[in-house]
């Protein structure tokens, strides 16, 4: 048996949940912007993929470094306020990108 596996398992969950939202937001968001008569400009495409890919690089970095914290025998005060802050700006920056894609597209 895994040494602490229901917080390694929670921690992958965590982490697949932060995949799962970048990309469900950056797939909408190409999605939203081949849909009306005028396509939007490809810097709003590349700046989302970049937005999509920074938050499942940073999810995964976050999810190394509690992994090494959960190992430690210690116990350690919770830390990750920086990282989750950074998470949830980049995931709303990228519901801002998918709203200006629908008000650019919206006839």
């Amino acid at each position: 048996m895994i040494v602490n596996f229901e917080a390694h398992a929670s921690n992958e969950r965590t982490f697949l949940s932060w995949v799962r939202t970048a990309v469900a937001i950056v797939g909408f968001g190409l999605a939203a912007s081949r849909l009306g008569e005028t396509s939007a400009p490809h810097w709003a495409s590349y700046i989302m993929l970049g937005a999509g890919v920074t938050v499942v690089l940073t999810a995964w970095l976050r999810m190394r470094h509690v992994r090494k914290r959960i190992d430690r025998d210690e116990h350690l005060p919770d830390d990750d306020g920086p990282a989750e802050a950074l998470l949830l700006m980049l995931v709303m920056t990228l519901f801002v990108l998918l709203g200006s894609f629908a008000i650019h597209v919206a006839p």
